[in-house]
Parts: C-alpha cells; sequence; structure tokens
C-alpha cells in the first residue's frame, strides 16, 4: 500500500486541485490533515467523492509539519509500506516527480526519497535566505550527504519508507530536517529521487514576514537536526542567537493526544463526511 499525508490550512481553492492530480498517481490512500482552518477547505476536501481520500480534521492549527507526523501514524497504522508527502498548497504540475520519489520508496532503493528544488540563488549573502541556504548545506555535509546539495525534507514534496517510519520516531516528522538526521544515524537511505524548478510547486506568494519565520524555523530545525546526528543535547541557539520561528507554535500536545486516540488518529475530529476517519 502506498500513501500520500497532504498538510492543509487554509487552502480554499487549492486543496482541491491538490488531491485531484494525486489521485491520478498509483497511491492507495490519501490522508488530507486539514487543521485550523478558517476558510472551506474542510468542504473542498468532503467534496473530492474518491475513497481513497480519508481525510482527519483538528478544529486547531497543528503548527508547522505537526500535520504531517500525525498522518504518517495514520498511514502506518493503516499498513502504507511508502508515503508521499504533499503540502496542501503545492498545486502546481508535480506528477512526474512525485511517480519518481514513489517509485524509489516502493522499490526499497531509498528510505528517504527527497526533491532538489531549484531556484535562483540568494542575491544578498546576509539575507536570510542566504543562511537558510548556508545551513541546508551545512547540514548535509555534516550528514554525510553532500552530493544532495540543500536537498532537505522541509522544503518541497518527498516520499519515506515504512522502514523510515518504523525507525525514525513519528514525533520527529514535525521537524523534517531532525528526521532527516535520525535516518542517516540509523543507517537508512536518503537521497534525490527527483528534480524540481521552485516555480512548479505552484505555492501561492506568502507575505515577507511568515517567510522570515519559515527561515527562522528552518535555521533552527537544522540546528536541532546537526546536534541530533551528533548525539548532543538539542538546541536552535547558535552564535548567541535562538532561532524559533514558528517552532513554539508547533502543537506536540496535540499529537501526542492524537496518539493516544483508538486507530491513532482524529483526535480532533469534528465533523463526519463521505470517505473519513473519525475518532
Amino acid at each position: 500500500m502506498l500513501a500520500a499525508v497532504v498538510p492543509a490550512r487554509d487552502e480554499e481553492g487549492r486543496i482541491g486541485r491538490v488531491l485531484q492530480r494525486l489521485l491520478r498517481l498509483p497511491l492507495d490512500l490519501i490522508i488530507p490533515v486539514v487543521n485550523g482552518s478558517a476558510d472551506r477547505t474542510w468542504s473542498e476536501v468532503l467534496a473530492v467523492r474518491d475513497p481513497r481520500v480519508q481525510p482527519l480534521h483538528f478544529a486547531e492549527a497543528l503548527g508547522l509539519d505537526v500535520p504531517r507526523a500525525v498522518g504518517a501514524r495514520a498511514a502506518l497504522a493503516a499498513g502504507a509500506r511508502g508515503v508521499l508527502f504533499v503540502d496542501g498548497d503545492m498545486a502546481g504540475h508535480l506528477e512526474p516527480a512525485l511517480r519518481m520519489l514513489l517509485q524509489w520508496v516502493r522499490t526499497g532503493r531509498l528510505d528517504m526519497a527527497l526533491c532538489h528544488v531549484r531556484r535562483s540563488p540568494p542575491v544578498h549573502p546576509g539575507s536570510m535566505a542566504s543562511r537558510v541556504q548556508a545551513l541546508r548545506l551545512e547540514l548535509n555535509h555534516v550528514l554525510g550527504l553532500r552530493a544532495l546539495g540543500d536537498a532537505i525534507p522541509s522544503h518541497g514534496p518527498h516520499a519515506v519508507s515504512r522502514r523510515f517510519l518504523q525507525a525514525v520516531p513519528l514525533r520527529e516528522l514535525a521537524l523534517p530536517p531532525v528526521s532527516q538526521a535520525l535516518a542517516v544515524r540509523a543507517g537508512l537511505r536518503v537521497g534525490v529521487g527527483a528534480l524540481l524548478d521552485h516555480r512548479d510547486l505552484g505555492h501561492c506568494p506568502r507575505p515577507a514576514e511568515h517567510r522570515r519565520r519559515v527561515g527562522e524555523t528552518l535555521i533552527g530545525d537544522c540546528l536541532e537536526a546537526i546536534a541530533a546526528y551528533r548525539g548532543q543535547p538539542r538546541t536552535r541557539e547558535r552564535d548567541g542567537v535562538v532561532y524559533l520561528g514558528y517552532h513554539p507554535e508547533r502543537r506536540f500536545d496535540l499529537l501526542e493526544e492524537a496518539g493516544r486516540e483508538p486507530g491513532g488518529a482524529g483526535a480532533r475530529e469534528v465533523q463526519t463526511g463521505p470517505g473519513e476517519w473519525t475518532s
């Protein structure tokens, strides 16, 4: 069984297109994790009438990347031997790349198949984009994966094997670079499985403040990943600066609560609909 996990918050007008494109792939299960939405994202998901789409709904926002862990837990419980992660705003034409990612995992050649997302290099050396890229490169250098360039699971779709999900604590999927580091530490195979241009992702434009906070989140996540790989105490600090970004908004408490529910997910399910998992 191959599954896809699709985190979605306020993705009305996009999530339906993402799901329709995923339905054209060789997937047995698609798990949208709708959380904290104030628009019609949930209704748009329920309008997709296909039994393979099995959504989870949380009234509260789970925070950046936590929906990945929630969905992965549900996919693992359902028996998935490979899981594809695609954000709910990735409405671009990604099908060829997504098929490649699934193939790498399905055949057992990789346990974590990443996308290398090509984009223009940062213009200013001291900019947030430049600092984020430097930490991504540093992380892969520390992991012995220099050939990956700056590819990490925080950026772009990626896929993981069942062996990955059984070896890496599911909580760590909420910090994607940490999950990558722990996979390497466990001797799993991590590599690039597809190439994309940034414009192919189909992201909607985000405000500058959002981009800054995401950048700080990624830097902090990479710092934690380096420490985790080295077996050192985890830290998000470097040179006297603590990089938090959206990290404090990650609802690990809701992730743990979902794990205690029968079936391992749906702790905050508030509505029912066709093809939906309920708690």
